[in-house]
């Protein structure tokens, strides 16, 4: 059994911030559940350009408004409270942040916690 509040990862190694964001990873690789669990938040007036090149992910968005532009078509798929987005597809996309956004994200693969996104906006693929 794991229990984990969200205030003991707040301010640990498992808080991980970037340029417009901050991702707080409940369950990450170590934990040995098959995939990642983060609680992450986006800044409002943002965009960020993502690919996960070797990760699947689920977005459920519990606060906020934005959209989300998949890069191959330029489809644009509005993004709110109560809405889950899945990219099952290794989707190159950009997510648009209107207000600030909360979303709980999963990753298959999971991650190991310390990654931040690199040039393409990929999180790298580790053992």
């Amino acid at each position: 059994m794991k229990v984990r509040a969200l205030e003991d990862i707040l301010g640990s190694s498992r808080e991980v911030k970037g340029e417009n964001w901050t991702s707080r990873r409940l369950i990450v690789a170590e934990d040995h559940m098959g995939c990642s669990v983060h609680d992450t938040l986006i800044q409002g007036g943002t965009e960020t350009k993502i690919w996960y090149k070797h990760h699947l992910e689920s977005v459920y968005c519990i606060e906020g408004e934005g959209e989300v532009i998949t890069l191959s078509d330029q489809s644009v798929w509005p993004i709110r409270e109560n809405t889950l987005y899945a990219l099952d597809q290794h989707d190159e996309h950009v997510l648009r942040a209107f207000t600030d956004m909360r979303m709980i994200c999963v990753f298959n693969p999971p991650l190991h916690g310390d990654e931040k996104h690199d040039a393409d906006g990929t999180y790298p693929m580790r053992p």
